[in-house]
């Protein structure tokens, strides 16, 4: 499964650092942040996708307490 969220993301290094973080949880296949169009773009395994996508969002606050991902 692949899904887009609308992510707000202080800086370019920051959010380099949250997509390596995402891109290391167990199940994600690629996951992609982009700090110009402030998306978050996850591919990971359909059967624990939610799950995947709530350890994303904690894995991005631990970068970036102050970042918001609408999920």
């Amino acid at each position: 499964m692949k899904k887009k969220f609308k992510v707000e993301v202080d800086c370019a290094n920051c959010a380099a650092k949250m997509e390596d973080a995402v891109n290391k949880i167990e199940g994600v296949k690629e996951a992609t942040i982009s700090f110009m169009t402030q998306r978050l773009i996850i591919e990971a395994d359909d059967a624990r996708f939610d799950e995947i996508v709530q350890e994303a969002v904690k894995a991005c606050k631990r970068v970036e307490p102050d970042c918001e991902i609408y999920v």
